[in-house]
């Protein structure tokens, strides 16, 4: 559960917002309709268009806070932020580092 939790808090950021609750998709719907993510708005087959999406708004895991730049070319975003669904940082991904809810490294 603490490890959930811990995923949850950093995933999200600590500067968490009673909007931020929303499904992250629809939020980035907002600004310019599904184009804002996907190209002419339907996802694409490996995903690349879509981190690129990611790294072009948010910059790249090596350029934010943490946890994100230890997880730099090992993961991509959406390994951790389920575009699509209210949880962040419960994927299997997690579990392959972070088995008791400590940091890795």
């Amino acid at each position: 559960m603490f490890k959930q939790l811990l995923c949850a808090m950093f995933g999200m950021g600590l500067a968490f917002s009673a909007a931020a609750a929303d499904v992250l998709a629809d939020m980035h719907a907002e600004m310019s309709g599904c184009e804002t993510c996907h190209a002419d708005g339907a996802p694409s087959e490996d995903g690349a268009h879509e981190a690129a999406a990611c790294a072009e708004c948010h910059g790249g895991l090596a350029d934010m806070e943490a946890p994100h730049p230890a997880h730099d070319g090992m993961l991509e975003c959406t390994d951790c932020h389920m575009m699509h669904e209210h949880e962040v940082g419960t994927r299997p991904a997690c579990d392959a580092c972070h088995d008791d809810g400590r940091t890795a490294g």
